[in-house]
């Protein structure tokens, strides 16, 4: 297994040394870090028993076996019950404003010590700007800005912009979500006896999932939310990297602020989600017909955001990106021929930009679900079903990739295969 990360930096005594930024390049110990890794949010939620522990390890064993070696991972969740017409994870990190279930973080602690001994890496992202793990909206909540009654029911795209921009000038929520980080950094996890600060199984915070200003009467709160956080992590954490977690210019409302965001000395390195279907670069289900224009939108996205973090010197990693199932279909067993050839297309990024010694420097693509199986009673999770990539808010199977989806690891294998020569 060893002989698997040479190329990723790691050394021979087994020791995994934490990753750095140097002349805008990752690093671990002296050899360059690039990386193909998952989005494996659901990881710290299931190893509080037998059955979800033999499930992390057989699902760990796996990804190392097709080269993939970095999982993010949702370390904060907010709230329970129905919000935004849907139900959200659970069970969650603080249930309630102020009071925090750190027994729960006893399968995050397994997750990262299994880490550990299988020389992986994990971004663990703190809080959410979508509701399907409370994040933003819940502080709201509990903060008075927003009632019980519109919480749970569905809102529209302008009321979510709306109340989610209020995040960013409520001085109490910044402070619960600042003791939920404080929390986390400070954490000591039993099975290793490192805290998390020393873990270097851990290789960046991130300040939460798809952080946005929402409203441009915002960006500036936002600047200095963003700001604010990463200063204080790297004060509480002098080993590992700070990032924001944003789509890039989609997320941002203008590639001006992305860039100012990132210019900061705080932040280490940019990140970027892509997702075609949501951004209608195709219409409803017809992938193939819309295919060409998915991959020439990628493409100008990623080219243009690696210009971006050229300038600023610092890293990028392409974090979020997926596809659905050929035809739009949620079984395990269904094709994923044009998912194929859109993971090829990304990774050809990374690759050639490992040659160029340019910018992207890792991908995580969404989602990996392993040997979780949707239980088909209703599209959306219920409790009691498998934990997938597919938070509950989507259609369980909708951008899953399983163990089973042979030809999509083939294409995952043939990417990390040459990252290590």
């Amino acid at each position: 297994m060893v002989a698997l990360f040479w190329g990723l930096g790691f050394d021979s005594s087994g020791a995994t040394p934490f990753v750095t930024v140097k002349n805008g390049r990752f690093m671990v110990g002296d050899q360059p870090y690039r990386y193909v890794g998952v989005n494996y949010w659901y990881g710290g939620l299931i190893g509080n028993n037998p059955a979800g522990k033999k499930r992390i390890e057989q699902e760990l064993n796996f990804l190392v076996s097709m080269g993939v070696s970095n999982l993010r991972v949702l370390a904060g969740a907010e709230g329970a019950g129905q919000i935004n017409g849907v139900p959200r994870v659970e069970p969650a990190f603080q249930p309630k404003q102020g009071v925090f279930n750190e027994d729960l973080l006893q399968g995050l602690d397994f997750l990262l010590a299994e880490m550990n001994k299988r020389q992986m890496k994990a971004v663990l992202f703190i809080s959410n700007n979508w509701e399907w793990s409370g994040g933003f909206l819940q502080y709201l909540n509990w903060n008075g800005l927003i009632p019980d009654s519109i919480l749970r029911r569905k809102l529209s795209w302008d009321e979510m912009r709306d109340y989610v921009s209020q995040f960013y000038a409520c001085l109490p929520c910044m402070q619960q979500y600042e003791a939920q980080l404080r929390k986390l950094v400070n954490r000591v996890n039993p099975l290793t006896g490192l805290k998390y600060s020393e873990d270097p199984a851990i290789m960046s915070w991130e300040i939460a999932n798809e952080p946005r200003p929402m409203r441009p009467h915002a960006i500036n709160a936002y600047r200095h939310f963003i700001h604010h956080t990463a200063s204080l992590i790297h004060n509480l954490d002098k080993n590992h990297l700070v990032t924001t977690g944003s789509e890039g210019e989609m997320g941002s409302e203008t590639m001006e602020n992305f860039q100012k965001v990132h210019e900061d000395p705080a932040i280490d390195y940019l990140t970027i989600h892509i997702w075609p279907k949501n951004w209608s670069w195709f219409r409803d289900t017809a992938i193939a017909a819309g295919f060409d224009n998915v991959l020439l939108k990628t493409g100008d996205y990623i080219r243009r955001h690696q210009e971006v973090a050229k300038a600023i010197g610092k890293p990028l990693v392409i974090e979020e990106f997926g596809l659905p199932r050929d035809g739009h279909a949620f079984d395990p067993g269904s094709t994923t021929a044009f998912r194929d050839r859109y993971y090829s297309f990304v990774f050809d990024f990374l690759l050639k930009d490992m040659a160029e010694k340019g910018p992207v420097s890792g991908v995580n693509f969404w989602a990996f679900s392993g040997i979780g199986r949707a239980s088909h009673k209703q599209l959306l999770w219920s409790k009691g079903d498998d934990w997938l990539g597919d938070p509950p808010v989507e259609e369980q199977g909708l951008n899953s990739v399983f163990d089973t989806d042979k030809s999509t690891w083939d294409i995952v294998y043939s990417c990390t295969s040459r990252l290590t020569k």
